[in-house]
């Protein structure tokens, strides 16, 4: 040991400390960023690829302008504050094949390199993990210690709720506390965890308004977020069969976005159909596309503009043609 009083003839052995000390924090760096390469790793503070993911909804979402622009803008500032308040909460409404659980995906891949397959994105489908009414005590403790856990385990961790509409009324209120403005709730951080929500409630709602542009003349494009999100909230809170009837989520107004999603046209379904023959790697044959398009129903009976079933059974057509 040395002796006390910081003798000058002692100043090499704290120099050689100080590189000893830096050296193994070196290697442990290292050896993080190694490991790193070979196993998925929580990388909380990874900024966002905006471009690429912008580039990936225009692409891959068809005509969706609404959720492109409200997904792309919200994560955008979600990611790029270093504090952000609370989590970030999406709620994604529409009938089913318009695309809902493929840009939960594509966000999901966006912010995790393992994207679906990642330990820290998990999925809840509510006819199978919370199937039988009289349980909903028990999955409320359950989903809040699953959420306490994987949050302790990875700050940036995203939770995607499917089926709201099929979820038995009150479950979903168990998980409260971790989306409200608290900095910590029982020594964990919830503010920088992403919470999505897909629900079919409200698609006969934004099926009317978008009809209602179209036999106006007006494009599809000129329907605007203010033009559907405050009357979403109020029918979602007002619907028993929305998941979050009377709930304190939308009461203390923890849901930051309610995004619409649209019906889609003749025009969508065939890009539908373009892309998964792209996915494939088949050249792409217009009349095959033509075909598995005009194998789709439409309504209303007498216009027959959208897509009853939307994208939803595009691959098992392009299988049958």
């Amino acid at each position: 040991m040395p002796p006390r009083g910081g003798c000058c003839c002692w100043r090499p052995w704290r120099v050689a400390i100080a590189i000893g000390a830096a050296s193994a924090l070196t290697g442990y760096l290292s050896y993080k960023d190694l490991y790193c390469r070979f196993a998925e790793c929580c990388r909380e503070k990874q900024p966002l690829n905006a471009s690429a993911l912008k580039l990936e909804l225009e692409e891959k979402l068809f005509g969706q302008h609404l959720a492109t622009e409200v997904i792309l803008k919200a994560l955008t500032g979600f990611r790029n504050n270093p504090n952000p308040k609370k989590p970030l909460t999406l709620f994604l409404h529409g009938w089913a094949g318009t695309g809902k659980n493929f840009v939960s995906q594509i966000v999901a891949e966006n912010l995790h390199s393992k994207g679906l397959k990642s330990n820290f994105v998990h999925l809840f489908v509510s006819t199978l993990h919370f199937p039988h009414e009289q349980q909903i005590k028990l999955y409320q403790d359950q989903l809040q210690t699953w959420i306490r856990g994987n949050v302790s385990a990875c700050a940036s961790s995203m939770f995607i709720f499917d089926e709201m509409d099929k979820l038995h009324l009150g479950i979903i209120d168990a998980i409260k506390p971790f989306l409200d403005y608290y900095e910590q709730v029982d020594g964990v951080s919830y503010q920088k965890a992403i919470f999505i929500f897909l629900s079919n409630a409200g698609g006969d709602l934004i099926t009317k308004t978008a009809l209602d542009f179209w036999r106006a003349g007006r494009k599809r494009e000129d329907i605007q977020l203010k033009d559907l999100e405050h009357v979403l909230s109020v029918r979602v809170f007002n619907n028993k069969h929305s998941g979050l009837w009377h709930s304190g989520l939308i009461d203390r107004n923890l849901i930051d976005y309610f995004i619409p999603f649209l019906p889609l046209e003749y025009t969508h379904v065939k890009e539908c159909v373009r892309a998964e023959m792209r996915a494939r790697g088949s050249t792409v044959d217009e009349d095959i596309v033509t075909r598995v398009a005009e194998e789709m129903t439409f309504f209303p009976k007498d216009e027959k503009i959208y897509s009853d079933k939307g994208c939803k059974t595009v691959q098992s057509w392009l299988d049958f043609h």
